[in-house]
């Protein structure tokens, strides 16, 4: 599997590029701000074929792109139906002195066809099979993508892309519109943990990591792992 990424040019959101390999069609995941010009340079370089847009949740960091990339493309656009409302309306996920900052000052719409994701759902696009996990904490419609094999920087069993569910050695915010701790924790608890030591975590922010590292070193998985009751 190929795999190629870039941070945007705000917030350093990670945008990702997956493919069966090179000059096949592709899922972009996470298109944010200011990544055209990026994007292009990758699709072009791997000669890759978009095939759809992925979407880990619907804060505008994550998305302030996927409008252009798939109008352009004619394709569709994945994401969660709790989050949906942020695409048209992105101040319904923003804290106040952000939603002041972008809200009022850009008009948003969402792409022409937009496709929802349920937990445990497995899509089929582009040759490769993703597993959807709702993953709610940081939002209310936050997935995890869990993709089986290897890539040429990992040999690993599962790669999982976790939005800003997990980070290596942090996880998201829960102050946000729809975010809430102990969803979170528990999303932890009941998505992340099981998950084998060796599957390759590509955070929405931030380098890679692993699961294993991560119940290792993580202070919020750390605690989790020591006092599994307390958020039952």
């Amino acid at each position: 599997m190929l795999v190629a990424s870039f941070p945007a040019q705000a917030f350093g959101t990670n945008c990702y590029v997956l493919a069966a390999g090179p000059g096949e069609q592709c899922l972009i995941v996470d298109p944010g701000i200011g990544v055209l010009d990026q994007l292009d340079e990758v699709l072009a370089q791997h000669r890759l074929a978009p095939a759809a847009v992925l979407l880990t949740h619907g804060h505008l960091d994550h998305t302030f792109s996927v409008a252009p990339v798939c109008g352009a493309r004619g394709i569709t656009a994945y994401v969660h139906p709790d989050d949906r409302e942020m695409l048209a309306d992105p101040s319904k996920g923003l804290s106040a002195d952000l939603s002041s900052l972008f809200g009022g000052r850009l008009e948003y719409s969402e792409p022409d066809d937009v496709a929802s994701l349920t937990d445990g759902a497995v899509l089929s696009i582009a040759g490769l099979e993703i597993t959807v996990d709702h993953a709610p904490g940081h939002t209310g419609g936050s997935v995890l993508f869990r993709l089986p094999g290897a890539t040429s920087s990992w040999d690993a069993d599962e790669v999982c892309l976790s939005g800003d569910v997990l980070f290596a050695g942090s996880i998201g915010r829960t102050d946000l519109p729809g975010g809430s701790t102990p969803t979170m924790m528990a999303t932890l608890r009941d998505k992340i943990l099981p998950m084998a030591d060796d599957t390759v975590v590509l955070p929405g922010h931030g380098p890679a990591t692993t699961i294993g590292r991560e119940r290792a070193s993580n202070p919020y998985l750390r605690e989790l792992t020591a006092a599994p009751g307390r958020f039952l």
